[in-house]
């Protein structure tokens, strides 16, 4: 099982940029496809797919609301896998959790939350207006 830890949360104004990490200990980052899920702060809110990227970085997923915003990228040497922000807005306020699809090889687009088999602890980003 592979363990993914968070970093790189935090408040931002609107119209800023913030960079989310993710690194992986054990398993085998390299053959996994990952993903950034985010949940938003409002009582009922489901659980967001944001962004999504196979184990080369050739197959890429975004959600609509963050396409052209946001940026995913991974290091296979490095186990890291990043989230870069840009032009933030109020409503991107959530927790964002890195997440692992642990069939090997897999497609990220098409998933869903609740096909990732392994998540981190989450970090928190805030945008003011």
């Amino acid at each position: 099982q592979v363990q993914l830890v968070e970093s790189g949360g935090g408040s931002v104004q609107a119209g800023g940029s913030l960079r989310l990490s993710c690194e992986a200990i054990g398993g085998t980052f390299g053959s996994y496809a990952m993903g950034w899920v985010r949940q938003a702060p409002a009582p009922g809110s489901g659980r967001e797919y944001v962004a999504g990227i196979n184990f080369n970085g050739r197959q890429i997923h975004y959600s609509a609301s963050v396409k052209g915003r946001f940026t995913i990228s991974r290091d296979n040497a490095k186990n890291t896998l990043v989230l870069q922000m840009n032009s933030l807005k109020p409503e991107d306020t959530a927790v964002y959790y890195c997440a692992a699809h642990l069939r090997h090889y897999h497609d990220p687009r098409g998933l869903a939350p609740a096909d990732f088999g392994s998540w981190g602890q989450g970090t928190q980003v805030t945008v003011s207006a």
